[in-house]
């Protein structure tokens, strides 16, 4: 299972999950409206934003 957390500010959410001991997956280039890390045990989620659920023009 993969799991989206939808967030309001990607830089605050991302302190606080790697606090908590994710990582920002390799590869994973800070796009805006997303970004990738796996938790401790290595199952990979997202934190997305609106941004990312918005089409692009």
């Amino acid at each position: 299972m993969h799991v989206d957390v939808m967030v309001d500010d990607l830089d605050v959410a991302e302190a606080k999950v790697l606090a908590l001991g994710a990582t920002l997956l390799e590869g994973s280039d800070k796009p805006i409206g997303y970004r990738v890390y796996a938790d401790p045990v290595g199952h990979p989620f997202c934190l997305i934003t609106r941004e990312s659920l918005t089409p692009s023009k």
